[in-house]
C-alpha cells in the first residue's frame, strides 16, 4: 500500500497542462493563475475547462467535475486509478506524459526540423487553437496543412504554411518555428491585386473577414519583414497593393518602405488601428465591432 501511495502522490503532481498538452489540447487562453480549455469530453466553441496552474487542479464547469491528474486520465482514458497511474508512469508507450510538447531552445538549435508527414488539418488540438485565434478550420484549410515533424528524438505536429522555396512556417499553441529554407509564401492566382501579411494568422484572418479575396488577389505571407526589402521589386509589379503589415516599429517601417518603393500601394493598418495585428484584433474585439470597422475601412 505504501508503494502505491508515493505512486499516486507523483502522479497528483504530473503537470495537468502538460498532461493535457500530450493528448492533444492546449489551452485558450492562460493567465498566472489559470488555464483555460475547450472541454476535452464534448464539442464546444466557448472554454469551460479551468486549470488552476497554483493547485494544479481540474475543474469541468459543464458537468461541475474535477479533480487531480489521475481523475483526469481515469476520465479520459475511462481506466482504473490502478491503469492510469500505469499510463503516467509512461509504462506504456502510446501514453507517455513525460514527453514535453514542443522543443527546447537548445534542442532546436542543434537539431534540424524534419518534416514527417503532410495531411489536412484533421487533429483536434489544432483546430481548437485556430479556434482560439478565430479561425475556422474551412478557411485554414484553404492555406495550411497539419505537419507532424521530428526534432532530435521527438516528434511533434502543428499547423503548416508553406513556402515558396518549398520550407514550412509551423504554429501551435506552444511553439513557433520554421523549417529550411525560409522564404516567403506567395499564393498567386494570376490577379493584378496583392494582399501583404507579415504572418499566416494575419492572412487567415482576412480571409476570414473576406473570404473572396483568395480568388481576387494574389496573397503574400513575408513570414519575417526582413523579406519586404528583397520582394520590393516583384510588389511593384502589382497594378494594387494593399498592406496589412503589424503596427509595431517595424511593420510600421516596412510599410512606410513599401508605399514609398511601390506607388500602387495602400496602408490598410487603420483596420486594426489601437492593436499589434490584424488577428489580435479579431480575437480580442466583439463580433459587431468587427462588422462595424470592416464597413468603415474599405476592403476594395
Amino acid at each position: 500500500m505504501k508503494e502505491k501511495r508515493m505512486d499516486c502522490e507523483k502522479a497528483r503532481n504530473i503537470d495537468i497542462v502538460s498532461t493535457l498538452a500530450n493528448l492533444g489540447h492546449f489551452p485558450v487562453r492562460k493567465t498566472e493563475k489559470e488555464a483555460w480549455f475547450l472541454s476535452p469530453f464534448r464539442s464546444e466553441t466557448q472554454a469551460s475547462f479551468k486549470v488552476s496552474l497554483k493547485k494544479n487542479y481540474w475543474i469541468d464547469f459543464g458537468t461541475f467535475e474535477g479533480g487531480s491528474t489521475i481523475d483526469l486520465v481515469m476520465k479520459m482514458e475511462n481506466c482504473s486509478v490502478r491503469e492510469a497511474l500505469e499510463r503516467l508512469s509512461g509504462n506504456m508507450d502510446h501514453f507517455s506524459f513525460h514527453r514535453r510538447p514542443n522543443p527546447t531552445k537548445t534542442e532546436h538549435r542543434s537539431n534540424p526540423i524534419e518534416t514527417i508527414q503532410e495531411e489536412e488539418i484533421e487533429h483536434r488540438a489544432l483546430q481548437n487553437y485556430l479556434s482560439s485565434r478565430k479561425i475556422s478550420i474551412t478557411t485554414a484549410r484553404k492555406l495550411c496543412k497539419e505537419i507532424h515533424y521530428r526534432i532530435g528524438e521527438r516528434t511533434y505536429f502543428g499547423i503548416g504554411l508553406q513556402n515558396r522555396s518549398g520550407g514550412w512556417e509551423l504554429r501551435n499553441s506552444y511553439w513557433k518555428g520554421s523549417t529550411s529554407p525560409k522564404d516567403v509564401s506567395l499564393i498567386k492566382n494570376d490577379s493584378k491585386n496583392l494582399t501583404i501579411t507579415e504572418g499566416m494568422f494575419d492572412m487567415l484572418t482576412l480571409l476570414e473577414l473576406k473570404p473572396d479575396i483568395v480568388n481576387s488577389h494574389d496573397l503574400l505571407v513575408l513570414n519575417t519583414t526582413a523579406f519586404a526589402k528583397r520582394m520590393i521589386k516583384e510588389v511593384g509589379e502589382y497594378e494594387n497593393v494593399e498592406l496589412f503589415l503589424d503596427r509595431d516599429k517595424t511593420g510600421m517601417g516596412m510599410t512606410e518602405l513599401l508605399l514609398e518603393k511601390c506607388p500602387n500601394s495602400r496602408d490598410m493598418s487603420s483596420l486594426y488601428e489601437g492593436f499589434k495585428d490584424i488577428n489580435e484584433w479579431k480575437v480580442k474585439s466583439a463580433k459587431d465591432e468587427v462588422r462595424q470597422r470592416i464597413q468603415d475601412v474599405s476592403l476594395s
